[in-house]
């Protein structure tokens, strides 16, 4: 990565480059793989990996091959939940949501393209990398990106949308800018936005968007199920309204 800003520090970086390495495929990589991932040379990511194992943010892989994520890195996420007012408020009100529907809820926060979840409560068996703390999804077809994008200015959206891949998740995928933008608007009518199989099959979730105290949204509350077990006009009639007020209740304080 090259910058004209001065100030930015290539070797931290270059650091961060190989952590990020291991995002694009779980488990143990090689020394090959790393350096294939993260675009540096055999040098430098010699230099990182034998840095972040000292520090404890990378690990040796069994019989010292390979390598993979530290156990430090929770550390780093426990830090960041522990220190957000929002997902304070956010946990009783998201166990009281799953108490009520019986259904797996989230609360996912906008990052520029992407939602992160932050929080997950868990109904029932499902896919197990879907339902972990830290995933991301693009804005463009989640149920939450959807909903946070009803929340901003027209243009705002067309910057987001211009800026994405618009790569389908599933062949169910709504990739269309225009029919996205019409999403969008029944989302801002409706209050809540509704996907279907975008982002894995199987899958019905509705999100409605949590905003600060200027209006601007900054998260979303989601009610996700199956569709072997509900219709979407049933799942939207039993559980919009219930998102809808869970989302009002963060919203317009204080994060």
């Amino acid at each position: 990565m090259t910058t004209p800003d001065t100030r930015f520090n290539q070797s931290v970086a270059k650091a961060f480059e190989v952590l990020e390495a291991f995002g694009e495929r779980p488990g143990v990589l090689s020394l090959a793989e790393v350096m294939e991932l993260s675009g540096l040379d055999k040098n430098s990511t010699q230099r990182m990996l034998h840095t972040l194992v000292a520090l404890g943010y990378v690990e040796r892989g069994p019989g010292q091959r390979g390598y993979a994520l530290g156990k430090k890195i929770l550390s780093r996420t426990f830090d960041y939940l522990r220190g957000s007012p929002l997902l304070e408020r956010a946990t009783p009100v998201l166990i009281d949501l799953q108490q009520e529907c019986g259904e797996r809820v989230d609360l996912s926060l906008f990052d520029d393209l992407d939602i992160v979840y932050a929080l997950r409560k868990q109904s029932k068996r499902q896919t197990f990398f879907a339902t972990l703390v830290g995933r991301r999804m693009p804005v463009f077809c989640s149920s939450a990106g959807r909903a946070i994008m009803a929340q901003l200015p027209d243009e705002q959206v067309d910057d987001i949308l211009a800026r994405s891949s618009l790569k389908p998740l599933t062949r169910y995928t709504v990739t269309d800018p225009a029919t996205i933008r019409e999403m969008v608007a029944k989302a801002k009518i409706d209050g809540f936005s509704l996907a279907q199989q975008e982002c894995l099959v199987g899958e019905v979730v509705l999100a409605s968007a949590v905003v600060d105290q200027a209006g601007v949204p900054i998260a979303a509350v989601h009610i996700a199920g199956l569709l072997s077990e509900w219709t979407p006009e049933v799942f939207v009639q039993r559980f919009s309204s219930l998102a809808i007020t869970a989302a009002r209740a963060l919203s317009g304080k204080r994060n």
